[in-house]
C-alpha cells in the first residue's frame, strides 16, 4: 500500500512542474492567475456563500486549465514548425478563442455574483 501512494504521489510531479514553468514564463496564465487571487480575496472580502464559493472556484479553474491547454497547444504547434501555416494558425486561434470564451464565462460568473454584493455596500 505505501508503494501505491508514494507511486500516485509521484505522479503529480510532471503536473506540478508544468504547473510552475507555465507560471514563470506565460504572461496570460500571469495574468489569469492574479486575476483569480483578486477573485478569493474579493469572495472572502463579501464573504460570499457556499454555493457561490463553488461557482467562482469552478469559473476560476476553467480558466486556468484553458489558458494552461492552450499554452500546451501552442508549444506543441511551435515545435511542429516554425513556419507560418494556415492550419497552424488556424488551431492557436481557436485554442485562444477557447480561453477567451472561458474568461467571459468567468466574468459573468463574477458580475453576477459579487455586483449584487458591491451594490448593497454603496
Amino acid at each position: 500500500m505505501r508503494h501505491w501512494s508514494a507511486s500516485v504521489i509521484r505522479s503529480f510531479r510532471p503536473a506540478l512542474v508544468g504547473l510552475l514553468w507555465a507560471l514563470k514564463t506565460q504572461r496570460n496564465l500571469q495574468v489569469h492567475a492574479f486575476a483569480s487571487v483578486l477573485v478569493v480575496a474579493f469572495g472572502v472580502w463579501l464573504q460570499i456563500a457556499t454555493w457561490e464559493w463553488c461557482v467562482v472556484i469552478l469559473a476560476v479553474g476553467m480558466v486556468l486549465a484553458a489558458e494552461l491547454m492552450n499554452t500546451a497547444l501552442e508549444v506543441l504547434a511551435d515545435r511542429v514548425t516554425q513556419e507560418r501555416e494556415e492550419a497552424i494558425r488556424r488551431v492557436k486561434d481557436a485554442a485562444a478563442a477557447a480561453v477567451l470564451v472561458a474568461a467571459l464565462a468567468a466574468l459573468s460568473v463574477g458580475l453576477l455574483i459579487f455586483l449584487p454584493k458591491l451594490w448593497r455596500l454603496l
